[in-house]
């Protein structure tokens, strides 16, 4: 349900003022210590932050897509860490069970969800399955009562926090492919689901990964999203495209975000007598900067040439521009890697042609 224009400006101007007064002057503290402080986490669900998604009756703001895609603008011009603290409840945590979940599954958790009480996880990825998700080898086998879990799952995110994990497993091995993999809502602490030790990555510090391990994990029945074998695949394709253009959202917002800062940096610092800004080669690059993110804004996602303007002060951490650079990296493999968005965009184009 869409937000009337007031309302809508009311938020953006809500979070945008968050970002700027709360969020970003804790973003050097949270890489150096690589956690969110939990006040903060408690501000954000004061704000509604975690249901932005999930609709109304849930407990949640029921944004559009496009409002979405609006406070992800904001979001996004700060340390990716804060936004992928709410991302998995408003993403792909969520999405599967709003999307197909019973009415049962939904009453049950998406009101912690939108609430906060409640981080949930998106657990597809595996040692040996993460772009061809198809062939995932975690089995659900069918018992009496209900299915015992057995696999691991990799580069989970917010897992370590979460209390609700989306698990995607195989509960017919004699289907290959997508057609046998099926969707399951496991709660922390199920006997025979533990966590990995959090993983050690080259950015996006304060937002925790870690692996899944599914050892003789029994669940209920009720746990089989959907109520329905066999659609598990299905929901994790139209969670992901839907994710995507979150995610582009952020990157645009944050090539903003450094392009601001490097032309800051670009006006400040001098060499040769003369601001490095007056430099027609450093001129070129902000200008080919905005103009890509000018032209990302549109399409929804982008990269900028940040990190080069400042030279060996945007490799060193005293301006934070060197975080951003690692922080960024991830983005080209959430949702799917940018080879198989590759693969997406060629798919469609052949499309129009039939």
């Amino acid at each position: 349900m869409a937000l009337d224009s007031e309302t809508m400006q009311g938020l953006l101007e809500s979070v945008e003022r968050f970002v700027r007064e709360r969020l970003r002057p804790l973003e050097h503290q949270v890489a150096q210590e690589d956690r969110i402080p939990a006040e903060i986490r408690q501000e954000i669900a004061g704000m509604g932050l975690f249901g932005l998604s999930i609709p109304e009756e849930h407990g949640g703001l029921g944004l559009t897509m496009e409002e979405e895609v609006r406070v992800a603008f904001e979001l996004g011009r700060t340390s990716p860490a804060f936004r992928s603290l709410i991302g998995t409840n408003n993403g792909i945590g969520s999405q599967g069970l709003i999307m197909d979940g019973t009415e049962e599954q939904k009453q049950c958790y998406l009101p912690r969800l939108a609430s906060g009480e409640l981080i949930s996880s998106f657990a597809l990825t595996e040692p040996e399955a993460g772009s061809d998700a198809a062939s995932l080898k975690t089995s659900a086998r069918k018992v009496e009562g209900g299915y015992v879990l057995n696999g691991t799952k990799r580069f989970i995110t917010n897992a370590p926090h979460a209390g609700l994990f989306t698990v995607f497993a195989r509960t017919d091995p004699s289907q290959p492919g997508a057609k046998g993999v099926s969707a399951f809502l496991v709660e922390a602490g199920t006997p025979g689901l533990s966590l990995g030790p959090i993983d050690k990555k080259m950015g996006q510090s304060g937002s925790h990964t870690s692996d899944g391990i599914f050892e003789d994990c029994r669940v209920p029945a009720d746990a089989l999203l959907g109520g329905r074998e066999g659609q598990g695949f299905r929901t994790a394709m139209k969670v992901l495209d839907r994710g995507r253009l979150h995610i582009s959202a952020v990157c645009v917002a944050m090539a903003e975000r450094v392009i601001d800062d490097s032309l800051r940096y670009a006006v400040e610092c001098k060499q040769f007598g003369q601001p490095i800004v007056e430099f027609q080669l450093v001129q070129a690059m902000l200008a080919d900067s905005r103009s890509e993110a000018y032209a990302a804004r549109g399409m929804g996602g982008g990269v900028a040439r940040a990190v080069r303007i400042p030279g060996g002060a945007g490799y060193t951490a005293d301006r934070g521009i060197e975080r951003f650079y690692g922080d960024a990296r991830l983005f080209r493999i959430y949702e799917g890697t940018s080879q198989i968005q590759q693969i997406v965009i060629a798919r469609n184009m052949v499309k129009t042609l039939s």
